[in-house]
């Protein structure tokens, strides 16, 4: 039987120990994995949970799971994005919904550069056909020289901020669109703003999302985006899959309009589409953008220590607003 004096906390998905947690969090609660896949997994559990910790594989948190909560002070996101929370539910039921915004931020932005360097430089190109048996220059035909070229940031929050440093190192030209952010970050970071994504996609070599998913993004990456690209536009994805038209991609590698694509995110994961996954021209890895040993404890830290906070009482550092959107 639990003990009354004490605080539960329900991990909902995704952790199978909890030997981060537990350091910061044991002193007052009990901490309960419930490895959940959807909302009904988590149903038995909800009634005496003071807080839940939520990660991505339960697609929604929603009014059935609120109204079920009745003690429930908090649901902490361990992650950046929270569309897989109801926040009007949660509103409704006095829940405070927080997110953890900055534990990735360095691994996200090297993981695009790692993108932007692996496409432009033929390196998957190159290693196959040396693999294959041929060992000769003309494997990376086509590579374009980085100094000079546009880098198009559609968001420009912590994410595309560090992705915004590491390419002007290169020599990349920085551009970025992103109408949540406020009036003179550009010239903070003296890169060069537009105010309309299409005045992004049309001067654009690369194009690199790092947006929030809201109604405004989804699929932001439609057929008339690709239309308003330049010929040879390469286009990545360290944000959310929802925010890239499959079809509007594939139509768009297989006219030419699009030279690559480099995803570290999908529309329905795990990948199930055959044409996305056998395309010959576009990069893959697994959601996997977010993950360094060191960035991982640190997620897991900062979830806790968000419960922790909200359990005794002090202010959250990181609610999410209300309605959803913003720089990621």
């Amino acid at each position: 039987m639990a003990d009354p004096g004490r605080y539960r906390v329900l991990f909902a998905d995704f952790l199978d120990e909890n030997s981060v947690e537990s350091p910061v969090l044991s002193d007052i609660a009990d901490l309960v994995l419930v490895g959940a896949f959807d909302e009904k997994d988590l149903a038995a559990h909800l009634p005496e949970a003071d807080a839940i910790v939520l990660y991505h594989d339960v697609p929604l948190l929603g009014e059935s799971s609120f109204a079920a909560a009745s003690r429930c002070r908090c649901v902490i996101r361990a992650g950046v994005g929270y569309n897989n929370i109801d926040l009007e539910a949660a509103s409704r039921h006095g829940v405070v919904v927080c997110n953890v915004p900055d534990y990735g931020t360095e691994e996200v932005a090297d993981h695009t550069i790692l993108f932007l360097l692996a496409l432009a430089r033929r390196l998957v190109e190159c290693h196959g056909d040396i693999r294959a048996g041929t060992w000769h220059y003309r494997s990376a035909e086509g590579t374009p020289r980085l100094r000079g070229k546009t880098l198009g940031l559609i968001g420009c929050g912590r994410i595309g901020t560090a992705v915004a440093i590491r390419a002007k190192a290169l020599g990349l030209d920085v551009v970025f669109y992103d109408p949540d952010l406020r009036q003179g970050m550009d010239k903070a970071i003296g890169i060069r703003r537009v105010f309309r994504v299409e005045d992004l996609l049309a001067q654009s070599h690369f194009v690199s999302l790092h947006c929030y998913l809201d109604e405004s993004t989804r699929h932001i990456i439609d057929r008339k985006a690709v239309a308003a690209m330049r010929p040879g536009t390469y286009v990545l994805n360290t944000a959310r899959g929802p925010c890239i038209d499959a079809e509007a991609l594939l139509e768009g590698l297989d006219s030419g309009k699009i030279a690559a694509a480099a995803l570290d995110v999908v529309e329905r994961e795990p990948l199930d589409d055959a044409r996305l996954r056998e395309h010959p021209r576009i990069l893959f890895t697994p959601h996997s953008a977010f993950y360094s040993v060191e960035g991982f404890v640190e997620l897991r830290t900062k979830a806790a220590e968000e419960v922790r906070r909200v359990l005794l009482g002090e202010p959250p550092r990181n609610p999410v607003r209300h309605p959803p959107g913003g720089p990621a």
